[in-house]
């Protein structure tokens, strides 16, 4: 039963969406501004048909917390409502423990052997090993390929095609994806688009409202959005997400509900941390980029970004992600020094926290890949990735531009 939200029109505008979201039903049809954190792993029945009724779908209910929760079922509910904002349709959402605990599991619901996968070259680590490694011993076979060229994609279908995988912002060179170009090429092979849209989140993108099948995200980043919840979530429509439901309560991949309630507590500010970190990134772009030690900036708000002129037709309006990756000239050595030369912004994982995080790529998140894997991915080897926090602009700004001075760039 988790996580249907409706056809989530209503005229409101996203703020007030936000602080508006479902929160579930009270006992006697009081509806509480926070969702009640529901930590019961079984709940008792009046009689045997009853249960089965619940199980088999007759009508709503509980029975055990890996197939449902209350909780749960909230932020799931309440991420749908925010993501099918705009499409009047009928959205569904699904929580999951993680980010790739959502993404394996959409993969495996709409995949089976023999099924073909045509894939952004692009994507993340992770990601990328799961359809290339695991879903290949299992019969799956998915092409990479450059997805800014629709022709590509095109090119690349079969009839067996079941679906288009892609991420709205990637990491970490932050291209960003055609999306109704991309669902066009995927409905017209009989395929699904599935977006990774993590690094924008739905208060930069969302990609149902432009022809995406479904949406899946690591809610621990911006949704969860202070480095104290871990989770994932997905959304989108109709039978697919019958598919997904369908699989997670096999494979089991269930949030737990304290995480369920940080998630949702996240959503209602969303938009007002986004934005502002959106603006704190263009800013910070800018500026670094004039620096002489820099070799480029990775960041669609730049003129001169690839993207620069999809994300101002896709994204909400000034809103252009906040992650920024900052390449120093030079290679490992000279991105790691800049890394470590940063007083404010801490080098740690993740991102979309309240804290500005830095990592020097080549040896985190794409450490498997070599100098010439790296520059076929469009990744320099001395790039460092930001996720802007919320500081002020100008702090951030000072930091980086005194780290590279300290690197011997000035």
């Amino acid at each position: 039963m988790t996580g249907n939200g409706g056809e989530n029109g209503g005229g409101y505008g996203e703020a007030t969406r936000a602080v508006r979201l479902p929160t579930g039903g009270g006992p006697r049809g009081e509806r509480p501004m926070r969702p009640p954190v529901h930590r019961s792993t079984t709940y008792a029945f009046e009689a045997s048909q009853d249960y089965a009724d619940v199980l088999d779908g007759v009508r709503g209910g509980y029975s055990y917390a890996r197939i449902d929760n209350p909780t749960t079922d909230a932020f799931a509910t309440a991420l749908a409502a925010m993501e099918g904002a705009g499409t009047g349709r009928e959205v569904h959402g699904q929580a999951f423990a993680s980010g790739m605990a959502a993404i394996s599991t959409v993969l495996l619901a709409l995949t089976s052997a023999g099924s073909h996968v045509v894939a952004s070259r692009a994507l993340y680590g992770n990601t990328y090993s799961l359809l290339d490694g695991m879903l290949r011993r299992f019969g799956v076979e998915t092409d990479f390929v450059d997805i800014g060229d629709t022709d590509q994609v095109r090119a690349a279908m079969r009839p067996e095609t079941a679906l288009v995988f892609t991420e709205t912002l990637s990491n970490p060179a932050m291209l960003v994806s055609d999306i109704p170009a991309l669902a066009d090429a995927a409905h017209d092979a009989g395929a699904l688009l599935v977006v990774d849209s993590t690094f924008a989140s739905p208060a930069v993108c969302r990609p149902l409202e432009h022809g995406a099948d479904i949406v899946l995200h690591s809610a621990t980043k911006y949704i969860g959005g202070h480095s104290d919840a871990t989770g994932g979530a997905v959304a989108g429509f109709g039978e697919p997400m019958a598919r997904v439901r369908a699989a997670r309560v096999d494979l089991g991949p269930c949030l737990a509900p304290d995480e369920a309630y940080l998630l949702h507590r996240g959503l209602e500010t969303l938009p007002l941390r986004v934005a502002r970190q959106c603006a704190t990134a263009a800013e910070f772009a800018a500026a670094v980029a004039a620096h002489p030690a820099v070799a480029s900036v990775d960041h669609p708000s730049l003129p001169g970004h690839p993207g620069h002129g999809l994300a101002r037709a896709l994204f909400d309006e000034g809103r252009y992600g906040a992650v920024v990756t900052v390449a120093p000239h030079g290679g490992r050595k000279e991105g790691m020094a800049f890394a470590d030369a940063l007083g404010l912004a801490d080098v740690a994982a993740s991102l979309g926290g309240t804290h500005t995080l830095a990592g020097h790529v080549a040896s985190t998140s794409h450490r498997q890949m070599s100098d010439a894997e790296l520059e076929g991915a469009g990744i320099a080897a001395s790039a460092v990735r930001f996720s802007i926090g919320l500081e002020e602009p100008r702090d951030l700004v000072r930091d980086a531009l005194a780290a590279l001075d300290r690197c011997g760039g000035a």
